[in-house]
């Protein structure tokens, strides 16, 4: 099972949206997922397999030591990009 972190500025509505597409989008691939999703002051210490946040939030992303795969998105809830970013990344970890 593959553990994925969606991440906003105050981790409740945009980040809680992204997870419930990026769900939809595992449910369409068969993938099993466990998802969460938190603010970026939290990011650090989180513990995921993958971290998905807007496109906005990279540069504030520096400043965080993160040892696994990061996907920045330009619409959070848009489950072609999800899809399109996604799947290349669950290849490389063998989830997919």
């Amino acid at each position: 099972m593959v553990k994925i972190l969606a991440v906003c500025g105050a981790g409740l509505g945009s980040s809680f949206a992204c997870q419930m597409s990026t769900e939809a989008v595992l449910k369409d691939l068969g993938v099993e997922a466990q998802m969460d999703h938190t603010d970026i002051s939290s990011v650090s210490g989180a513990h995921a397999d993958i971290i998905m946040a807007a496109k906005n939030f990279e540069k504030q992303f520096e400043r965080f030591t993160i040892d696994c795969p990061t996907i920045f998105l330009e619409r959070l809830v848009d489950k072609n990009e999800i899809r399109e970013k996604l799947v290349p990344v669950l290849k490389e970890l063998g989830k997919l």
